[in-house]
């Protein structure tokens, strides 16, 4: 049996060693779509691992509170909630909710994050969708927000005080200090107090890229939300990792009382809040996974197509295999073998070119793929399914052939 395999593995490398062009072609559709799965698994493992990472550097002890009950997807993994925070056009989130949640035990610290959206502008209008964050102090502790000029928000300061991020500081003023300028927000006056270091992760648990974003005092938000609370999200630090679960296990029992039983609302910890919530992100990897669909599927008809062909040429070869003893298992595992080292070809080449266009685009992010033996097997088994599932068919084709009329042929 084992000489038999090392027999068809020859005779498929000396087959598509002769067609080595026609071999390659047909590769080329397995590899686009091979590829296009590799980058897109790599960056949004990438993606991920950015939040999870930033979870883990903040001790672990962190979870957040987000409107809207959360979603799983086919492979059970938890994605969060449909939309971002930014897109809730009714937050059931409530300060009623904010209060219950402060007062539960072993919480260290909690902060509200209010998203605002509206014209900001200074010495020349910010670009627009500017991220307005009413918050409170506590936020700059949980989030472990580092400041660079100034100081972060403060109580006993006047109310209308902001915060800003360094490059929004260099897009409106032209420089990274602008401690005791005045920034236009919604109509309002606020003074800058502080900038933020340059943090450059625009993707984090807090779904706000700080660097751009605006943040003022919660009471000031909800003066320019017409005295509405609208709270997107709220950060809480459990005092220590152990105490997490049982913090989560209060803030579910709290908040669904509070709620009348309704579970419109989700509270998040670790890998789950490290999930990528980007509508943009979802729908370039959905669009790219439909091509690499589509590219899979024609792939696979190639090989099918390429394999017919190879069994319509070799016709004779078959019949003289099968007058000298070779039996039907014999030569639809000939025949399989080299469907599935065009397919296998195909995969490895499309892993690498994969990795190499994820790191490519990376350059341009701020995050780097991962490379995980995951992705590898996905790979693999893509690519043994469609040499498999393709090559089946011509294979069975060339066993079935007569092999007294298959002499015939072109005698």
């Amino acid at each position: 049996m084992r000489f038999l395999l090392i027999n068809h593995i020859q005779n498929a490398r000396q087959s598509l060693k002769a067609n080595h062009l026609r071999s390659v072609l047909t590769m080329l559709g397995v590899t686009i779509g091979v590829a296009s799965v590799t980058a897109i698994l790599a960056l949004s493992s990438g993606a991920s691992k950015v939040v999870s990472d930033q979870v883990d550097q903040l001790g672990g002890n962190i979870a957040v509170i987000r409107p809207g009950a959360a979603t799983t997807d086919p492979l059970g993994n938890l994605i969060g909630q449909d939309t971002t925070a930014h897109d809730y056009s009714a937050s059931t989130i409530t300060e009623d909710d904010l209060s219950l949640v402060t007062a539960i035990s072993n919480i260290q610290t909690i902060a509200p994050l209010m998203i605002l959206s509206g014209p900001v502008k200074a010495d020349s209008s910010a670009p627009t969708g500017t991220p307005i964050v009413a918050t409170t102090p506590a936020l700059a502790s949980i989030a472990q927000l580092p400041i660079d000029k100034g100081q972060f928000l403060d109580p006993a300061v006047n109310q209308n005080t902001a915060v800003i991020g360094v490059q929004l500081s260099i897009d409106i003023y032209g420089t990274e200090d602008s401690v005791g300028r005045k920034i236009d927000i919604r109509g309002t006056s606020f003074t800058i107090i502080g900038v933020l270091k340059r943090l450059n992760n625009p993707i984090n648990y807090n779904n706000v890229d700080f660097d751009k974003a605006v943040i003022i005092n919660f009471d000031s938000g909800k003066l320019l939300n017409q005295s509405i609370a609208q709270i997107q999200q709220i950060d809480m630090r459990a005092t220590s990792v152990a105490n997490l679960d049982q913090v989560i296990i209060d803030t579910n029992k709290t908040l669904l009382l509070s709620h009348g039983g309704q579970t419109d609302f989700s509270v998040l910890s670790g890998t789950q809040i490290s999930q990528p919530t980007s509508q943009l992100f979802y729908a370039i990897a959905g669009v790219t996974a439909v091509v690499a669909g589509i590219s899979l599927l024609v792939g696979g008809i190639g090989i099918m197509n390429i394999m017919l062909v190879s069994v319509a040429e070799r016709t004779r070869e078959i019949g003289i295999r099968k007058a000298l003893g070779a039996t039907n298992s014999d030569i639809t595992w000939q025949f399989l073998i080299e469907s599935l080292a065009i397919s296998i070809g195909g995969g490895i080449s499309g892993y690498l070119i994969g990795y190499g266009a994820a790191f490519a685009i990376s350059t341009f992010l701020t995050f780097n793929p991962v490379l995980n033996w995951q992705i590898a097997a996905v790979a693999l088994g893509i690519s043994l399914i469609m040499g498999t599932i393709f090559g089946l068919y011509p294979a069975f084709k060339a066993s079935r052939k007569d092999p007294i009329d298959s002499l015939r042929e072109y005698s």
